[in-house]
């Protein structure tokens, strides 16, 4: 099979993997500079880079590399470890390349207004694949989103109930009212989506998940929610606000470890419902 065809079908599946690669030769060893050995998320490999022992740490190193979503280099010396001697090889060094393949990062937004369709483009500058869902057809429409992956115009709760959620897909509710916001994010927060963002004010959020938690949504579901939506550089503009929703999914997407200037309030605390009261006040003050 050839590898470079069998990534292709990965990622168009949604699914990941990694991609093993030798690139430096010393000596003698039982494989040859760039052949190439894929591993799928199920396990299952694809071509080769020499077997055995050394077959089996790539393997092991390739799962790791899937779930860091990072590359990295292991270099095997094949004249000094002997458990690398199976009787095939003479003898040299090897250093193996070890990159991720990950499904394109598909971003859906729900809403199709003014900042729906600035973050479009500018998640689409950034690589992302968008879909767009709303449900007034003169907004969601081939005309205002040409470039979108998928455009659905019909009811939420209708398009919600076909769509399947990854840890690779991006969720933001910029829908055009406080109701409609309420029921995304009621399906959202119960997704394996890897980003959950909503616009709006502190109170907002807070009215909002306080309605949900009465409900019966698990609390904890709340955690990771970015709402305010975006890092906090000010922005104010749909434009602005749109590169500040991107600048976040970026930040998710390669996992940056650093602290950054969120807008969300909630990471790491608890909305209590009897408390909410006292947060709103808070707010209004």
């Amino acid at each position: 099979m050839d590898i470079y065809e069998q990534i292709v079908q990965l990622r168009q599946q949604g699914r990941r993997g990694a991609v093993a690669t030798i690139v430096n030769v010393r000596g003698s060893v039982p494989s040859f500079e760039t052949a190439k050995m894929l591993i799928r998320d199920d396990g299952s490999i694809v071509g080769t880079v020499g077997g055995g022992c050394v077959e089996a740490e790539v393997w092991q190193a390739a799962r790791e590399v899937m779930e860091s979503e990072k590359p990295r280099t292991i270099t095997f010396n094949l004249n000094q470890n002997p458990k690398y001697d199976t009787g095939l090889v003479c003898g040299g060094t090897l250093d193996i390349f070890i990159e991720p393949v990950l499904p394109p990062a598909l971003l859906y937004i729900f809403g199709a207004g003014h900042v729906a369709l600035s973050l479009y483009q500018t998640a689409k500058s950034a690589g992302f694949d968008v879909a767009v869902i709303d449900d007034r057809e003169s907004y969601a429409n081939r005309e205002r989103f040409p470039e979108a992956k998928e455009v659905i115009a019909e009811d939420f709760d209708q398009a919600m109930a076909r769509l399947t959620q990854n840890e690779t897909s991006y969720i933001v509710i910029v829908t055009r009212g406080h109701r409609d916001d309420m029921r995304v994010l009621r399906w959202a927060v119960q997704t394996r989506a890897r980003y959950i963002g909503m616009i709006g004010s502190k109170r907002k959020a807070i009215t909002i998940f306080r309605e949900l938690v009465k409900e019966g949504v698990p609390e904890s579901l709340f955690e990771r929610v970015h709402a305010p939506v975006g890092l906090d550089i000010g922005a104010i503009t749909p434009e602005e606000i749109a590169i500040a929703i991107t600048a976040e999914l970026i930040s998710v997407r390669r996992r940056v470890e650093r602290p950054l200037p969120h807008m969300s309030w909630f990471h790491s605390r608890k909305l209590n419902v009897d408390d909410s009261k006292t947060e709103l006040e808070e707010e209004k003050n």
